[in-house]
């Protein structure tokens, strides 16, 4: 957790385990060879007690000589706003000042008082409002720079401790209202797993959560893999093959040499299926949402039973949708942002065929296209080009490559009228976040190619064309 030379930062509240902790950091600098000072935050909710608690821990600071950080806020002015939970606000201010001050430079490392009694709460109180794997990892020893040295310490020790040494420490009154959960669990429930079921129940609980992270960690590093090496992302989108987050019997799964599970070919199990639906979503989403495990699920069953072209709406601004043989997670945000997007993909390029051939990249859509005139003899054989050539000597200037607009209209070789190219799209299941910088092709204002489709009827080279233009489009 730490190293000689780290400048740390003790988050003292004025509780009895921060007090403790801090005063065996005091004990343990020297031979850590670590820089010690406090740290302080004011949530300003229990008014002149929570000025008070300040107050004595920036007594406590000077006492030893150590620097006092101190920041305050009014959590729960802050919390009425924002219509949040008063704790989980507390929580979100209080390390948000902590990685202020590491980011500052003023600190490394910021320890933090949580004990073996409060890693059995937590677990328990995750247990009862519903949670997973992730949920039972509890309180994590090392969170970036933040640090608990006293997971194993169990709160009776610390305070026989304090006494020992002759230290008072503050009380908050708000730990003995048993209306919240966490308190109940405190003051109720684990006293009374460990009078009437399990006497080691804290020690028990403690365990169970550090073999739940190193599940946890095992698991999400093979997600992360295979994220990597299945999904296809975009700068606001990534697209993931269904086979993968799809279940088929264990007989007809794919199997490497070894016989084990072909996990490249899919077949993933459904831990990590869930891990990537969730590594996906996060990586994308546009702003804040919370995708529980109702979300996930839904998912899941849309991978396997949804209709090419339909839809799903998630937290956080995104929204998925099943194209053929892959889910696409697409960042939708807000309508602002949607409108921002169909704006940035609007292009529009003129095209010079004097010299017989043009290379036009096209950064809107990160791709190149290549625009090549060729001779085309009378009776020519069938060739992977027909269809997909335009008669050079009826195009019209100005050749024009953009964006395609409403109102658009094209007649596809093999088609008895024009239609609207917003018609042509939807039949061809191109979503509506797709769809904007569509590129088309103009010749004289007339719409003669668009992408995915054959070209227009009236300019398709014939068997009276005598050159033809070939148009390629390549990733950039």
């Amino acid at each position: 957790m730490l190293h000689p030379g780290d400048r740390v930062g003790a988050a003292v509240s004025g509780g009895a385990d921060s007090v403790a902790m801090l005063l065996l950091l005091l004990e343990l600098r020297e031979k850590l060879g670590i820089v010690l000072s406090v740290v302080h935050f004011n949530h300003k909710l229990r008014g002149k007690a929570s000025d008070a608690d300040e107050k004595f821990v920036a007594k406590l600071a000077a006492k030893h000589g150590l620097a006092f950080h101190a920041a305050s806020l009014y959590v729960a002015k802050k919390a009425k706003a924002e219509r949040t939970n008063l704790e989980d606000t507390a929580r979100r201010a209080r390390y948000d000042y902590f990685q202020s001050l590491v980011e500052s430079g003023e600190l490394m490392r910021v320890a933090v008082g949580h004990t073996a009694d409060d890693q059995a709460e937590t677990v328990l109180a995750h247990l009862l409002r519903g949670t997973g794997l992730a949920g039972l990892g509890g309180i994590h020893p090392l969170a970036g720079p933040v640090i608990r040295p006293l997971l194993s310490a169990r709160r009776a020790e610390l305070r026989a401790f304090l006494r020992a040494k002759k230290q008072t420490w503050r009380e908050d009154a708000t730990n003995q209202d048993t209306t919240r959960l966490r308190a109940r669990i405190r003051k109720k429930l684990l006293p009374l797993l460990e009078k009437q079921f399990q006497h080691a129940i804290v020690e028990h609980l403690a365990t169970l959560a550090e073999l739940a992270r190193e599940d946890e960690a095992y698991l999400e590093h093979a997600a992360e893999t295979q994220v990597l090496a299945v999904t296809k992302k975009s700068k606001d989108a990534a697209r993931v093959p269904l086979r993968v987050l799809t279940d088929c019997p264990a007989k007809q799964r794919a199997r490497d040499k070894k016989g084990e599970p072909d996990l490249e070919l899919g077949n993933l199990p459904p831990a990590l299926q869930t891990r990537i639906v969730r590594h996906v979503v996060a990586s994308i989403k546009p702003r804040s949402g919370q995708l529980g495990a109702k979300h996930v699920q839904a998912i899941l069953e849309f991978a396997r039973s949804g209709r090419t072209g339909s839809s799903l709406a998630l937290p956080g601004g995104v929204e998925v949708r099943r194209e053929r043989d892959e889910l696409v997670f697409q960042a939708i945000g807000t309508a602002k942002l949607a409108a921002a997007h169909e704006e940035n993909a609007k292009f529009e390029y003129n095209i010079d065929l004097a010299n017989g051939a043009e290379q036009l990249p096209v950064p809107e859509l990160d791709c190149v296209f290549r625009f090549r005139v060729i001779d085309w003899p009378p009776n020519r054989a069938e060739t992977s080009e027909d269809g997909a050539v335009l008669d050079r000597n009826r195009l019209r200037l100005p050749l024009v490559l953009r964006s395609w607009r409403p109102g658009d209209r094209l007649q596809p070789v093999g088609h008895r009228s024009a239609h609207k190219l917003k018609r042509l799209l939807n039949e061809k299941h191109v979503s509506r976040w797709d769809r904007d910088g569509w590129p088309v092709l103009t010749s004289g204002g007339d719409v003669v190619w668009a992408r995915g489709f054959p070209v227009a009827a009236q300019y398709a080279a014939n068997e009276r064309t005598r050159a033809g233009v070939v148009i390629v489009e390549e990733k950039s």
